[in-house]
């Protein structure tokens, strides 16, 4: 989790590292956008080789709810 967390923080631009939390419930963050989404999906594919359906990611409301995805998909 501690990994994902990083990876994830890295598609952020503006938000603090220290704002995310397995709790953090990302869509509510200031700069979350369609694109962050994009690049969160894609970062996904590239280092846990999970593809989720921009749907999916919608469903998740925090950072735990797609970190559990991810491994059940894996």
């Amino acid at each position: 989790m501690e990994e994902f967390i990083k990876n994830f923080a890295n598609q952020w631009d503006e938000t603090e590292p220290e704002v995310f939390t397995p709790e953090c419930a990302f869509h509510e963050l200031e700069e979350w956008s369609s694109l962050t989404g994009l690049a969160i999906l894609n970062m996904v594919a590239k280092k846990y080789g999970v593809k989720i359906a921009p749907m999916e990611l919608k469903n998740c409301v925090t950072i735990a709810d797609l970190y559990n995805l991810i491994q059940s998909k894996q």
